[in-house]
């Protein structure tokens, strides 16, 4: 597995080594050691998959503590566009984003440490969306900050009047209008 870091460092791409022949490909989509070695100790308990189709727009989400997320996000089929968002106080990224290519093909998957917003929408008919998560799903500490946050000013590479929100996340803030509990000084992992 290759193990780069993004222009904000905590965040990283990773892309793992694809075997193909004729019958198909294998490729391992996660193995404790190498990360560990690369990023740092994270104790995944969740796996989540979710399917979408063109313009569904899901984020940008995170978990107050005590029940804060790191993630490892990957596309299975289609393509999305995949966002970090630094919302951690202090930080010298602090609302600033990465935005990376996830698709079927490239198998690419990135990391989003605690302290981050993290969202996604699909650029293809549909897609196929997986990722793990170290810490359990919480409703009452389910928290975000809205897709179109005008200072956080992310770029979807898609028509505005495609995009499809959720009720809840039509609903959502932008940063500066919630109470946020992260700081840069804390654990990220």
């Amino acid at each position: 597995m290759k193990f780069t870091p993004t222009e904000i460092p905590e965040v990283i791409i990773i892309e793992p080594n694809v075997f193909g022949d004729s019958r198909g490909y294998f490729l391992e989509s996660f193995n404790q050691k190498e990360f560990e070695e690369n990023i740092g100790a994270v104790n995944f308990v969740q796996d989540n998959e979710s399917k979408s189709s063109r313009g569904v727009l899901r984020g940008l989400h995170f978990q107050n503590p005590p029940f804060n997320q790191a993630k490892l996000v990957r596309c299975i089929e289609g393509i999305v566009l995949d966002v970090a968002v630094d919302i951690r106080k202090g930080s010298p990224t602090y609302k600033k984003y990465v935005s990376v290519l996830l698709t079927g093909d490239n198998k690419r998957q990135l990391f989003v440490p605690r302290g981050f917003a993290h969202g996604f929408v699909v650029l293809s008919e549909s897609a196929c969306f997986a990722y793990k998560v170290d810490n359990w799903y919480a409703p009452e500490h389910d928290s975000g900050i809205a897709w179109n946050d005008i200072e956080v000013g992310v770029d979807w590479q898609i028509a505005e009047e495609l995009i499809q929100l959720s009720g809840k996340d039509a609903l959502l803030n932008p940063l500066s209008e919630i109470e946020n509990p992260f700081y840069y000084e804390e654990a990220i992992v």
